[in-house]
Protein backbone atom coordinates (compact mmCIF):
# COMPACT_ATOMS: atom_id res chain seq x y z
CA UNK A 1 0.00 0.00 0.00
CA UNK A 2 1.59 3.60 -0.80
CA UNK A 3 2.30 5.98 1.69
CA UNK A 4 1.57 8.98 -0.78
CA UNK A 5 -0.85 11.31 0.44
CA UNK A 6 -4.08 11.51 -1.60
CA UNK A 7 -4.16 14.50 -3.59
CA UNK A 8 -7.02 16.48 -2.55
CA UNK A 9 -7.80 20.03 -3.62
CA UNK A 10 -9.90 22.71 -3.81
CA UNK A 11 -11.23 25.63 -5.94
CA UNK A 12 -12.34 28.22 -3.13
CA UNK A 13 -14.17 31.24 -4.71
CA UNK A 14 -15.43 34.58 -2.81
CA UNK A 15 -19.30 35.03 -3.80
CA UNK A 16 -18.08 38.81 -4.44
CA UNK A 17 -18.86 38.58 -8.23
CA UNK A 18 -19.75 36.78 -10.96
CA UNK A 19 -16.60 34.28 -11.96
CA UNK A 20 -14.06 35.50 -14.17
CA UNK A 21 -11.92 33.64 -16.72
CA UNK A 22 -9.13 33.29 -14.69
CA UNK A 23 -11.21 31.74 -11.88
CA UNK A 24 -12.52 29.24 -14.51
CA UNK A 25 -8.49 28.42 -14.77
CA UNK A 26 -8.42 27.97 -11.18
CA UNK A 27 -11.18 25.32 -11.09
CA UNK A 28 -10.19 23.72 -13.94
CA UNK A 29 -6.37 23.00 -12.53
CA UNK A 30 -7.02 21.50 -9.67
CA UNK A 31 -9.59 19.40 -10.76
CA UNK A 32 -7.40 18.32 -13.35
CA UNK A 33 -4.70 17.24 -11.15
CA UNK A 34 -7.11 15.46 -8.92
CA UNK A 35 -8.70 13.59 -11.28
CA UNK A 36 -5.17 12.55 -13.25
CA UNK A 37 -4.21 11.68 -9.82
CA UNK A 38 -7.25 9.44 -8.75
CA UNK A 39 -7.94 11.96 -5.75
CA UNK A 40 -10.64 14.12 -4.71
CA UNK A 41 -11.92 17.67 -6.31
CA UNK A 42 -13.77 19.76 -3.38
CA UNK A 43 -15.55 22.97 -3.45
CA UNK A 44 -15.44 25.79 -1.09
CA UNK A 45 -17.67 28.83 -0.63
CA UNK A 46 -15.11 31.18 0.64
CA UNK A 47 -18.22 33.54 2.13
CA UNK A 48 -16.84 35.55 5.43
CA UNK A 49 -16.85 39.18 3.16
CA UNK A 50 -20.71 39.17 4.26
CA UNK A 51 -21.08 43.12 3.27
CA UNK A 52 -20.19 42.23 -0.55
CA UNK A 53 -21.61 38.78 -0.64
CA UNK A 54 -24.34 38.41 -3.66
CA UNK A 55 -26.40 35.79 -4.08
CA UNK A 56 -26.35 35.84 -7.89
CA UNK A 57 -22.45 35.69 -7.45
CA UNK A 58 -22.95 32.56 -5.78
CA UNK A 59 -25.34 31.04 -8.12
CA UNK A 60 -23.19 31.70 -10.87
CA UNK A 61 -20.36 29.26 -9.74
CA UNK A 62 -22.26 26.71 -9.77
CA UNK A 63 -23.53 28.04 -13.24
CA UNK A 64 -19.72 27.96 -14.50
CA UNK A 65 -18.80 24.57 -12.64
CA UNK A 66 -22.02 22.72 -14.42
CA UNK A 67 -21.34 24.56 -17.68
CA UNK A 68 -17.13 23.50 -17.82
CA UNK A 69 -18.17 19.84 -16.37
CA UNK A 70 -16.10 19.87 -13.36
CA UNK A 71 -17.58 17.45 -11.29
CA UNK A 72 -16.89 18.11 -7.48
CA UNK A 73 -16.40 15.55 -5.18
CA UNK A 74 -17.21 17.48 -1.74
CA UNK A 75 -19.01 20.48 -1.15
CA UNK A 76 -21.93 22.52 -1.40
CA UNK A 77 -25.18 21.37 -2.30
CA UNK A 78 -25.64 24.22 -4.44
CA UNK A 79 -27.07 28.25 -4.38
CA UNK A 80 -30.86 27.58 -3.10
CA UNK A 81 -29.78 24.86 -0.32
CA UNK A 82 -29.02 25.33 3.57
CA UNK A 83 -25.15 26.38 3.40
CA UNK A 84 -23.24 23.79 4.90
CA UNK A 85 -19.84 23.15 6.27
CA UNK A 86 -18.61 24.02 2.83
CA UNK A 87 -19.21 27.54 3.58
CA UNK A 88 -16.80 29.52 5.37
CA UNK A 89 -19.34 31.38 7.52
CA UNK A 90 -20.93 27.90 8.82
CA UNK A 91 -17.70 27.35 11.04
CA UNK A 92 -16.51 30.64 12.31
CA UNK A 93 -15.85 29.23 15.79
CA UNK A 94 -12.86 27.12 14.41
CA UNK A 95 -11.00 30.67 12.78
CA UNK A 96 -11.63 31.69 16.12
CA UNK A 97 -10.20 28.81 17.95
CA UNK A 98 -6.91 29.50 16.03
CA UNK A 99 -6.90 32.81 16.50
CA UNK A 100 -6.89 32.59 20.24
CA UNK A 101 -4.10 29.54 19.86
CA UNK A 102 -2.28 31.97 17.88
CA UNK A 103 -2.57 34.92 20.87
CA UNK A 104 -1.78 32.81 23.44
CA UNK A 105 1.26 31.20 21.68
CA UNK A 106 2.18 35.12 21.06
CA UNK A 107 2.08 34.50 17.63
CA UNK A 108 -0.55 36.85 17.01
CA UNK A 109 -2.06 39.56 18.99
CA UNK A 110 -5.08 42.24 19.75
CA UNK A 111 -5.37 45.60 17.40
CA UNK A 112 -7.22 47.91 18.93
CA UNK A 113 -7.10 50.93 16.49
CA UNK A 114 -9.63 52.86 15.09
CA UNK A 115 -10.06 53.56 11.24
CA UNK A 116 -9.49 57.03 11.74
CA UNK A 117 -6.42 56.00 13.58
CA UNK A 118 -5.41 53.85 10.63
CA UNK A 119 -6.11 56.62 7.95
CA UNK A 120 -4.16 58.95 9.95
CA UNK A 121 -1.12 56.59 9.95
CA UNK A 122 -1.16 55.92 6.05
CA UNK A 123 -1.75 59.76 5.11
CA UNK A 124 1.35 60.14 7.76
CA UNK A 125 3.40 57.56 5.89
CA UNK A 126 2.49 58.62 2.50
CA UNK A 127 3.39 62.25 3.02
CA UNK A 128 6.93 61.00 4.64
CA UNK A 129 7.42 59.06 1.36
CA UNK A 130 7.02 55.94 3.40
CA UNK A 131 5.88 52.45 2.36
CA UNK A 132 2.13 52.40 3.89
CA UNK A 133 1.69 49.78 6.69
CA UNK A 134 0.69 48.76 10.22
CA UNK A 135 2.79 50.08 12.93
CA UNK A 136 2.64 47.60 15.49
CA UNK A 137 1.12 50.32 17.61
CA UNK A 138 -0.75 48.04 19.55
CA UNK A 139 1.60 44.56 19.64
CA UNK A 140 4.02 45.75 22.65
CA UNK A 141 1.64 47.62 24.57
CA UNK A 142 2.02 46.27 28.05
CA UNK A 143 -0.91 45.23 30.62
CA UNK A 144 -2.26 48.51 31.42
CA UNK A 145 -2.31 50.28 28.04
CA UNK A 146 -4.06 47.59 26.30
CA UNK A 147 -7.03 47.38 29.30
CA UNK A 148 -7.42 51.03 28.04
CA UNK A 149 -7.18 50.24 24.61
CA UNK A 150 -9.71 47.57 25.14
CA UNK A 151 -11.53 50.20 27.35
CA UNK A 152 -12.11 52.57 24.77
CA UNK A 153 -12.97 50.07 22.21
CA UNK A 154 -16.06 48.92 24.16
CA UNK A 155 -16.63 52.29 24.70
CA UNK A 156 -17.03 53.30 21.16
CA UNK A 157 -18.82 49.71 20.20
CA UNK A 158 -15.76 48.35 18.31
CA UNK A 159 -14.00 45.38 18.14
CA UNK A 160 -10.65 44.68 17.99
CA UNK A 161 -9.16 42.62 15.38
CA UNK A 162 -6.67 40.10 15.75
CA UNK A 163 -3.12 40.45 13.82
CA UNK A 164 -0.64 38.14 13.11
CA UNK A 165 2.63 38.43 14.95
CA UNK A 166 5.42 38.52 12.31
CA UNK A 167 8.96 37.98 13.68
CA UNK A 168 11.20 41.42 13.31
CA UNK A 169 14.21 39.45 12.86
CA UNK A 170 15.19 36.63 10.45
CA UNK A 171 14.19 35.25 7.04
CA UNK A 172 11.35 33.44 5.28
CA UNK A 173 12.14 31.11 2.54
CA UNK A 174 9.22 30.52 0.32
CA UNK A 175 9.00 27.80 -3.06
CA UNK A 176 5.71 26.95 -4.75
CA UNK A 177 5.78 23.65 -6.87
CA UNK A 178 7.09 25.82 -10.57
CA UNK A 179 9.33 28.23 -8.91
CA UNK A 180 13.17 28.99 -7.23
CA UNK A 181 12.81 29.45 -3.50
CA UNK A 182 12.40 32.81 -2.63
CA UNK A 183 13.53 34.60 0.51
CA UNK A 184 11.97 37.49 2.63
CA UNK A 185 13.68 39.52 4.89
CA UNK A 186 10.67 39.51 8.22
CA UNK A 187 11.62 43.05 8.64
CA UNK A 188 9.83 44.12 5.66
CA UNK A 189 6.55 42.08 6.12
CA UNK A 190 3.24 43.27 7.45
CA UNK A 191 1.29 42.10 10.95
CA UNK A 192 -1.51 41.45 8.65
CA UNK A 193 -5.09 40.39 9.88
CA UNK A 194 -6.17 37.24 10.68
CA UNK A 195 -9.36 38.28 12.64
CA UNK A 196 -11.48 40.95 11.61
CA UNK A 197 -13.76 42.67 14.35
CA UNK A 198 -17.17 41.10 13.29
CA UNK A 199 -15.04 37.84 14.45
CA UNK A 200 -14.24 36.11 10.74
CA UNK A 201 -11.24 35.59 9.26
CA UNK A 202 -9.51 37.18 6.47
CA UNK A 203 -8.63 35.57 3.77
CA UNK A 204 -4.79 34.79 5.18
CA UNK A 205 -6.61 32.85 8.87
CA UNK A 206 -9.05 31.57 6.77
CA UNK A 207 -8.05 29.31 3.42
CA UNK A 208 -5.22 27.90 6.16
CA UNK A 209 -7.82 26.76 8.73
CA UNK A 210 -9.75 25.56 5.87
CA UNK A 211 -7.07 23.85 3.65
CA UNK A 212 -5.81 22.27 7.18
CA UNK A 213 -9.16 20.88 7.82
CA UNK A 214 -9.70 19.33 4.42
CA UNK A 215 -6.59 17.97 4.10
CA UNK A 216 -5.29 19.50 1.07
CA UNK A 217 -2.89 18.21 -0.82
CA UNK A 218 -1.80 20.84 -3.57
CA UNK A 219 -3.21 24.60 -3.24
CA UNK A 220 -3.36 26.20 -6.34
CA UNK A 221 -4.46 30.00 -6.95
CA UNK A 222 -3.38 33.11 -8.98
CA UNK A 223 -0.08 34.81 -8.89
CA UNK A 224 -1.34 37.57 -7.74
CA UNK A 225 -1.08 35.95 -3.97
CA UNK A 226 2.97 36.09 -4.05
CA UNK A 227 3.47 39.02 -1.79
CA UNK A 228 1.61 36.77 0.49
CA UNK A 229 3.08 33.91 0.70
CA UNK A 230 5.57 34.28 3.24
CA UNK A 231 3.04 35.76 5.72
CA UNK A 232 0.69 32.65 5.00
CA UNK A 233 3.99 30.27 5.83
CA UNK A 234 4.44 32.19 8.78
CA UNK A 235 1.10 31.17 9.84
CA UNK A 236 1.25 28.33 8.87
CA UNK A 237 4.36 27.64 10.82
CA UNK A 238 2.78 29.61 13.97
CA UNK A 239 0.56 26.81 14.08
CA UNK A 240 2.60 24.41 13.83
CA UNK A 241 0.85 22.37 10.27
CA UNK A 242 2.54 21.16 7.41
CA UNK A 243 1.75 23.44 4.13
CA UNK A 244 -0.13 21.92 0.88
CA UNK A 245 2.40 22.69 -1.22
CA UNK A 246 1.24 25.24 -3.13
CA UNK A 247 1.20 26.28 -7.22
CA UNK A 248 0.37 29.92 -8.00
CA UNK A 249 -0.83 30.25 -11.61
CA UNK A 250 0.71 32.60 -14.13
CA UNK A 251 -1.15 35.93 -14.77
CA UNK A 252 -3.92 35.88 -17.87
CA UNK A 253 -2.74 39.47 -20.03
CA UNK A 254 -4.70 41.91 -22.15
CA UNK A 255 -4.34 40.54 -26.01
CA UNK A 256 -1.65 42.59 -26.47
CA UNK A 257 0.47 41.64 -23.59
CA UNK A 258 -0.03 44.28 -21.54
CA UNK A 259 -1.33 44.33 -18.01
CA UNK A 260 -3.71 41.90 -16.50
CA UNK A 261 -7.01 40.95 -18.82
CA UNK A 262 -9.74 43.38 -18.52
CA UNK A 263 -13.00 44.15 -19.73
CA UNK A 264 -11.61 47.38 -21.56
CA UNK A 265 -9.78 46.58 -25.00
CA UNK A 266 -6.62 48.06 -24.77
CA UNK A 267 -6.24 49.28 -28.39
CA UNK A 268 -4.66 53.06 -28.93
CA UNK A 269 -8.44 54.07 -30.24
CA UNK A 270 -10.42 52.29 -27.80
CA UNK A 271 -12.46 51.11 -31.07
CA UNK A 272 -14.29 47.99 -30.66
CA UNK A 273 -16.57 46.44 -28.20
CA UNK A 274 -15.17 45.12 -24.33
CA UNK A 275 -13.15 42.47 -23.96
CA UNK A 276 -15.33 38.98 -22.95
CA UNK A 277 -13.92 38.14 -19.33
CA UNK A 278 -16.74 36.75 -17.31
CA UNK A 279 -17.60 33.29 -18.26
CA UNK A 280 -21.04 33.93 -18.60
CA UNK A 281 -20.22 36.64 -21.16
CA UNK A 282 -18.24 33.92 -23.00
CA UNK A 283 -21.30 31.53 -22.91
CA UNK A 284 -24.12 33.98 -24.18
CA UNK A 285 -21.09 34.71 -26.97
CA UNK A 286 -21.54 31.09 -28.01
CA UNK A 287 -18.91 29.28 -27.08
CA UNK A 288 -18.76 25.82 -26.62
CA UNK A 289 -17.82 24.41 -23.38
CA UNK A 290 -15.30 21.96 -24.80
CA UNK A 291 -13.75 24.37 -26.76
CA UNK A 292 -13.59 27.04 -23.94
CA UNK A 293 -11.39 24.28 -21.41
CA UNK A 294 -9.74 23.21 -24.08
CA UNK A 295 -8.15 26.83 -24.61
CA UNK A 296 -8.54 28.05 -20.91
CA UNK A 297 -6.22 24.86 -19.75
CA UNK A 298 -3.55 26.35 -22.58
CA UNK A 299 -3.29 29.59 -20.76
CA UNK A 300 0.14 29.27 -18.85
CA UNK A 301 -0.01 25.28 -19.70
CA UNK A 302 1.14 23.25 -22.53
CA UNK A 303 1.18 19.04 -23.15
CA UNK A 304 2.70 18.98 -26.61
CA UNK A 305 4.74 21.54 -28.99
CA UNK A 306 2.75 20.67 -32.04
CA UNK A 307 -0.76 19.57 -30.66
CA UNK A 308 -4.01 22.17 -29.50
CA UNK A 309 -7.14 20.29 -29.38
CA UNK A 310 -7.74 17.85 -26.62
CA UNK A 311 -10.73 16.61 -24.95
CA UNK A 312 -11.52 16.98 -21.11
CA UNK A 313 -10.64 13.38 -20.44
CA UNK A 314 -7.30 13.59 -22.94
CA UNK A 315 -6.50 16.64 -20.36
CA UNK A 316 -7.08 14.80 -17.13
CA UNK A 317 -4.30 12.00 -18.98
CA UNK A 318 -1.67 14.70 -19.76
CA UNK A 319 -2.10 17.55 -17.32
CA UNK A 320 0.99 17.96 -14.58
CA UNK A 321 1.29 20.89 -12.19
CA UNK A 322 5.03 20.67 -13.04
CA UNK A 323 4.81 21.95 -16.84
CA UNK A 324 2.84 24.94 -15.75
CA UNK A 325 4.74 28.15 -17.06
CA UNK A 326 5.71 30.52 -14.88
CA UNK A 327 5.34 33.06 -17.29
CA UNK A 328 2.29 35.07 -18.03
CA UNK A 329 -0.08 34.09 -20.81
CA UNK A 330 -1.77 36.86 -23.51
CA UNK A 331 -5.06 36.46 -24.19
CA UNK A 332 -5.90 35.35 -27.85
CA UNK A 333 -9.49 35.83 -28.94
CA UNK A 334 -9.21 34.89 -32.25
CA UNK A 335 -7.17 31.67 -31.34
CA UNK A 336 -10.33 30.65 -29.13
CA UNK A 337 -12.60 31.48 -31.86
CA UNK A 338 -11.09 29.57 -34.20
CA UNK A 339 -11.00 26.64 -31.16
CA UNK A 340 -14.45 26.91 -31.35
CA UNK A 341 -15.13 26.90 -34.73
CA UNK A 342 -13.03 23.43 -34.84
CA UNK A 343 -15.35 22.12 -31.82
CA UNK A 344 -18.61 23.17 -33.72
CA UNK A 345 -17.48 21.48 -37.30
CA UNK A 346 -17.25 18.37 -35.30
CA UNK A 347 -20.47 18.20 -33.75
CA UNK A 348 -23.44 15.90 -35.37
CA UNK A 349 -25.87 17.99 -36.65
CA UNK A 350 -28.00 16.71 -34.06
CA UNK A 351 -25.92 17.90 -31.57
CA UNK A 352 -25.46 21.20 -33.08
CA UNK A 353 -29.08 22.06 -33.40
CA UNK A 354 -29.74 21.35 -29.72
CA UNK A 355 -26.78 23.71 -28.86
CA UNK A 356 -27.81 26.46 -31.58
CA UNK A 357 -31.07 26.57 -31.05
CA UNK A 358 -31.63 28.51 -27.61
CA UNK A 359 -29.65 31.39 -30.10
CA UNK A 360 -31.98 30.90 -32.40
CA UNK A 361 -35.40 31.06 -29.85
CA UNK A 362 -33.64 34.04 -28.15
CA UNK A 363 -33.81 36.01 -31.61
CA UNK A 364 -37.22 35.19 -32.53
CA UNK A 365 -36.57 32.23 -34.67
CA UNK A 366 -38.38 28.69 -34.95
CA UNK A 367 -35.99 25.48 -33.88
CA UNK A 368 -38.00 22.72 -35.53
CA UNK A 369 -35.31 20.34 -34.93
CA UNK A 370 -35.88 18.27 -37.90
CA UNK A 371 -35.87 21.64 -40.20
CA UNK A 372 -32.46 22.40 -38.49
CA UNK A 373 -30.76 18.81 -39.15
CA UNK A 374 -30.94 19.51 -42.59
CA UNK A 375 -30.14 22.82 -42.79
CA UNK A 376 -27.45 23.00 -40.41
CA UNK A 377 -24.70 21.39 -42.52
CA UNK A 378 -24.84 24.52 -45.12
CA UNK A 379 -23.30 26.59 -42.78
CA UNK A 380 -21.45 23.95 -40.63
CA UNK A 381 -18.13 24.61 -41.91
CA UNK A 382 -18.47 28.43 -41.65
CA UNK A 383 -19.93 28.74 -38.02
CA UNK A 384 -17.55 29.83 -35.37
CA UNK A 385 -20.03 30.96 -32.60
CA UNK A 386 -22.92 29.30 -31.71
CA UNK A 387 -24.43 32.54 -31.61
CA UNK A 388 -24.21 33.38 -34.93
CA UNK A 389 -26.94 31.16 -36.21
CA UNK A 390 -29.62 33.43 -36.34
CA UNK A 391 -27.57 35.56 -39.14
CA UNK A 392 -26.19 32.14 -40.90
CA UNK A 393 -29.78 30.83 -40.45
CA UNK A 394 -33.21 33.53 -40.80
CA UNK A 395 -33.68 33.43 -44.15
CA UNK A 396 -33.83 29.14 -44.42
CA UNK A 397 -36.33 29.28 -41.06
CA UNK A 398 -38.10 32.34 -41.58
CA UNK A 399 -38.55 35.49 -44.36
CA UNK A 400 -35.51 36.67 -45.26
CA UNK A 401 -34.04 39.91 -44.34
CA UNK A 402 -35.09 42.49 -47.10
CA UNK A 403 -31.99 42.92 -49.29
CA UNK A 404 -30.78 46.20 -50.36
CA UNK A 405 -31.08 47.28 -53.66
CA UNK A 406 -27.52 48.41 -53.98
CA UNK A 407 -26.67 44.78 -53.02
CA UNK A 408 -29.02 43.30 -55.71
CA UNK A 409 -26.94 44.18 -59.30
CA UNK A 410 -24.43 41.24 -60.67
CA UNK A 411 -20.96 42.22 -61.43
CA UNK A 412 -21.30 44.88 -64.71
CA UNK A 413 -25.05 45.43 -64.06
CA UNK A 414 -27.30 47.98 -63.98
CA UNK A 415 -30.42 48.34 -61.96
CA UNK A 416 -32.92 47.40 -65.53
CA UNK A 417 -30.59 44.46 -66.50
CA UNK A 418 -31.25 43.32 -62.29
CA UNK A 419 -34.54 43.57 -63.05
CA UNK A 420 -34.55 41.57 -66.11
CA UNK A 421 -32.41 38.93 -64.84
CA UNK A 422 -34.86 38.18 -62.29
CA UNK A 423 -37.32 38.01 -63.66
CA UNK A 424 -36.00 35.34 -66.07
CA UNK A 425 -34.79 33.63 -63.38
CA UNK A 426 -38.38 33.59 -61.23
CA UNK A 427 -39.47 32.32 -64.49
CA UNK A 428 -36.55 29.77 -64.69
CA UNK A 429 -37.40 28.39 -60.90
CA UNK A 430 -41.23 28.21 -61.20
CA UNK A 431 -40.64 25.51 -64.04
CA UNK A 432 -37.26 23.72 -62.32
CA UNK A 433 -37.55 20.68 -61.68
CA UNK A 434 -37.21 21.07 -57.39
CA UNK A 435 -34.11 19.49 -56.86
CA UNK A 436 -30.32 20.15 -56.45
CA UNK A 437 -29.50 18.62 -59.83
CA UNK A 438 -33.09 20.33 -61.24
CA UNK A 439 -32.38 23.87 -60.05
CA UNK A 440 -28.55 23.83 -61.26
CA UNK A 441 -29.44 22.87 -64.86
CA UNK A 442 -32.35 25.28 -64.80
CA UNK A 443 -30.07 28.31 -63.42
CA UNK A 444 -26.98 27.19 -65.56
CA UNK A 445 -28.58 26.98 -68.62
CA UNK A 446 -30.28 30.43 -68.11
CA UNK A 447 -26.78 32.10 -67.72
CA UNK A 448 -26.35 30.24 -71.25
CA UNK A 449 -29.31 32.00 -72.31
CA UNK A 450 -28.81 35.34 -70.94
CA UNK A 451 -24.89 35.32 -72.02
CA UNK A 452 -23.44 35.74 -68.29
CA UNK A 453 -21.25 33.83 -66.33
CA UNK A 454 -22.80 31.88 -63.64
CA UNK A 455 -21.93 34.30 -60.83
CA UNK A 456 -23.22 37.43 -62.47
CA UNK A 457 -26.70 35.59 -62.40
CA UNK A 458 -26.26 33.81 -59.09
CA UNK A 459 -25.44 36.81 -57.26
CA UNK A 460 -28.49 38.55 -57.69
CA UNK A 461 -30.07 35.71 -56.97
CA UNK A 462 -28.08 35.11 -53.76
CA UNK A 463 -29.32 38.27 -52.27
CA UNK A 464 -32.47 38.28 -53.52
CA UNK A 465 -33.87 34.93 -51.39
CA UNK A 466 -31.23 35.95 -48.50
CA UNK A 467 -31.28 39.25 -47.91
CA UNK A 468 -26.92 38.85 -47.74
CA UNK A 469 -24.33 39.03 -49.90
CA UNK A 470 -22.23 35.56 -48.48
CA UNK A 471 -24.27 32.63 -47.86
CA UNK A 472 -23.98 28.49 -48.70
CA UNK A 473 -23.89 27.14 -52.49
CA UNK A 474 -26.65 29.13 -54.41
CA UNK A 475 -28.22 25.50 -55.73
CA UNK A 476 -28.48 24.26 -51.94
CA UNK A 477 -29.76 27.35 -51.29
CA UNK A 478 -32.30 27.83 -53.24
CA UNK A 479 -33.49 24.17 -52.93
CA UNK A 480 -33.82 24.19 -48.86
CA UNK A 481 -35.49 27.97 -49.15
CA UNK A 482 -38.11 26.28 -51.19
CA UNK A 483 -39.98 27.11 -54.26
CA UNK A 484 -42.70 29.32 -53.18
CA UNK A 485 -40.44 31.17 -50.56
CA UNK A 486 -38.08 31.76 -53.47
CA UNK A 487 -40.31 33.28 -56.24
CA UNK A 488 -42.28 35.16 -53.78
CA UNK A 489 -38.59 37.04 -52.72
CA UNK A 490 -37.21 37.34 -56.42
CA UNK A 491 -40.89 38.87 -56.88
CA UNK A 492 -39.92 41.19 -53.39
CA UNK A 493 -36.74 42.09 -54.87
CA UNK A 494 -37.96 42.96 -57.96
CA UNK A 495 -40.42 45.17 -56.77
CA UNK A 496 -37.72 46.93 -54.42
CA UNK A 497 -35.02 47.59 -57.26
CA UNK A 498 -38.52 48.98 -59.76
CA UNK A 499 -39.57 51.40 -56.53
CA UNK A 500 -36.07 52.75 -56.52
CA UNK A 501 -34.67 52.85 -60.28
Amino acid sequence: MSDTPRVRTRYAPSPTGLQHLGGARSALFPWLWARHNGGDFILRIEDTDQARFRADALADIFDMMAWLGLDVDEGPLGPDAEPNEYFQTQHAHRYQEEAQRLIQSGHAYYCYCSSERLQRLREQQIANKQPPGYDRHCRFLNDDERAAEAATCEREGRNPVVRLAVPLKGETRVKDAIRDESVFDNSTLEDIILLKSDSLPTYHLAHIVDDHDMRISHAMRGSEYLPTFPLHIITYEALGWEPPLYVHLPLILNPNGKGKLSKRKQSGDGAGSDNLTMVYEFREAGYLPEAFVNYIALLGWSFSADEEIATLDELVEKFNIYDIKVSPSAMNYEKLEWMNGYYIRQLPVEELAERVAPFLERAGLPTDRARLVEVLPLVQERMKLLSEGPELLDFFLADAPTPSSGDLPGKKMDTAMTVSTLEAARSALGEADWSMEGIEAALRGLAEELELKPGQLFQPIRVAITGRTQAPGIFETVYHVGREAVLSRLERAIGLLRQNA
